[in-house]
């Protein structure tokens, strides 16, 4: 069962803590995923063989956590993912999928004196404005602003409802349009055949961050879920070595 805790901001979130060594390892995962995804499991049986603290969780709206995901924005995820981070002690190593790369980002860019190392999986940063707003067409964003909503299809199961409230929210955590420091490791993780987030995407952000230690690896054939044998092989190398 996981451990429940209750936010600033009065919601539950659910979570799953392995005790161990620090740095801890935090998994932020992506949007509408759970923390009880193949990567986030596989990084806690690799952590917990190896001895290494872990922390895993679902933002509210997700998973196991309280709260309607409709009701959600990436400024709630944030608020959630950082009332995560303030129950740790000490260095965090943040591993970052999809939309929790982009939450990632903003948590490594809010506190980089806690930040250890950062970990991104097929990241997606502004993807409310670049992926959604952008490639609406006129009857979406007239949806949009006439009903608070409109439904978009997903292969990965039921349409996913876009809110105006995720999308306007989402230009206030925009991190691809002013000057984005990462003073500590960094290492980028993407596939090449990724239709959810493009290469394009992953080359942007590396051209964009600055940092003094910054790593983009692609991985031929690899796709959005990032979950074969041989990315997660790459995943848990990845962390090993941004824990020295």
């Amino acid at each position: 069962m996981p451990q429940m805790l209750t936010t600033p901001q009065g919601r539950t979130i659910a979570h799953h803590r392995t005790p161990g060594t620090g740095p801890t390892v935090v998994f932020l995962g992506g949007f509408k995923s759970d923390m009880g995804g193949t990567k986030a499991v596989h990084l806690e049986a690799w952590a917990q063989a190896r001895g290494q603290a872990f922390v895993r969780f679902d933002y509210s709206g997700h998973g196991e956590s309280g709260g309607a995901f409709e009701e959600g924005c990436i400024g709630d995820w944030l608020a959630d993912a950082r009332a995560v981070l303030d129950t740790i002690d000490g260095p965090l190593l943040l591993v970052g999928s999809s939309m929790g790369g982009w939450i990632s980002l903003l948590c490594a860019r809010a506190m980089p004196e806690r930040i250890a190392g950062l970990v991104t999986i097929a990241a997606a940063p502004d993807f409310t404005e670049d992926s959604m707003w952008a490639r609406f067409d006129a009857d979406q964003r007239a949806a949009l602003a006439r009903d608070g909503r409109v439904a978009l299809p997903s292969e990965y199961g039921a349409p996913y409802v876009i809110t105006e409230r995720l999308i306007v929210d989402g230009r206030d955590h925009l991190v691809l349009r002013t000057p984005l420091h990462l003073p500590f490791p960094v290492r980028f993780l993407q596939g090449s055949a990724d239709v959810d987030v493009p290469v394009g995407v992953a080359q942007h952000l590396l051209d964009h961050a600055s940092g003094p230690d910054m790593r983009l690896t692609l991985v031929k054939g690899a796709d959005h879920r990032f979950s074969d044998d041989a990315c997660l092989r790459l995943l848990t190398r990845t962390v090993e070595q941004l824990l020295g």
